[in-house]
């Protein structure tokens, strides 16, 4: 006969280490945001100082007292606070846009049904494998054609809508938004666009934030274009720190200043806003 094992008051149910995991992921984490912040907070050391403090061995790794300096020579040197108003009103204008068409058009594709839909959809997701660069001249020369170099319609007015965001809030509202619900409301009375504004809008509230954010990104580091289309006379951010880092010889402690001040607007974005983007994001994997 085999023994038989009892659930008495002996037993002792099998439990894993919670503690060591725990702390292996504080420590983890720890880690992964020491070397996130680690360039950020070089690039204020670098910033306080000037360049020759940066050839000493070994190199400052306490910030000086040039900050203030540098920073009023950013502004000497280039437009920089018309580059700051620049880049808010671009990337404020393309990600606003980028949010409501993307929504728009996911919810056509994702819940609408006419014909050529899936054709379509295709055709603008294929868009996304055509690099960027193959785009420039045909768009600088439309932007000469309409008299748009030199301004922020220029940046402005291609990046309206994109091929990711479309795809992204179509899959989203694939998902999120439950067809029951928009039959209840057309029985309701309410038309197409009362159902985009009442119901899909308010459903696809978490994805569009997490849009809006990267889209936001996006538009503040993009260089290559507004390099391009603009001038040094009316520079967004990259442009501005484009100028500063031109010369024979490069002054480090400027540049660094520069990018100091074009990355706190970020910085000051996600910490007023990530803690709303994640929980809008948990928000919408509860209710999907």
């Amino acid at each position: 006969m085999t023994a038989q094992v009892t659930g008495g008051a002996h037993a002792r149910p099998c439990r894993p280490s919670g503690g060591v995991g725990r702390t292996l992921t504080y420590l983890t984490l720890t880690g992964v945001a020491f070397f996130s912040a680690l360039p950020l907070y070089y690039s204020v050391v670098v910033a306080s100082r000037d360049n020759s403090a940066l050839a000493s061995v070994p190199p400052p790794l306490v910030p000086g007292g040039n900050l203030v300096a540098n920073i009023s020579r950013v502004f000497d040197t280039v437009p920089f606070a018309l580059a700051l108003l620049n880049s808010v009103l671009v990337a404020g204008l393309i990600a606003t846009s980028v949010m409501f068409f993307s929504t728009l058009a996911g919810f056509a594709f994702a819940k609408l049904r006419f014909r050529g839909s899936r054709a379509l959809l295709v055709l603008t997701i294929t868009t996304m494998m055509v690099p960027t660069q193959l785009g420039i001249i045909p768009l600088y020369l439309i932007m000469v054609k309409l008299e748009w170099t030199g301004t922020l319609y220029a940046l402005i007015v291609p990046a309206l809508t994109n091929a990711f965001g479309v795809f992204f809030m179509t899959q989203y509202l694939s998902r999120a938004l439950p067809g029951e619900l928009l039959e209840a409301g057309r029985v309701d009375g309410c038309t197409t666009w009362g159902l985009f504004w009442h119901v899909a809008l308010p459903a696809a509230r978490p994805a569009a934030a997490v849009l809006g954010m990267l889209t936001f990104m996006s538009a503040w580091n993009d260089y290559f274009w507004p390099l391009v289309v603009l001038t040094p006379e009316n520079p967004t951010v990259q442009v501005a720190l484009s100028t500063l880092a031109a010369g024979y010889v490069s002054d480090y402690a400027l540049s660094l200043a520069g990018t100091t001040l074009g990355t706190l607007p970020l910085v000051i974005v996600f910490a007023l806003l990530g803690k709303q983007v994640i929980g809008g994001i948990m928000q919408g994997a509860v209710k999907g």
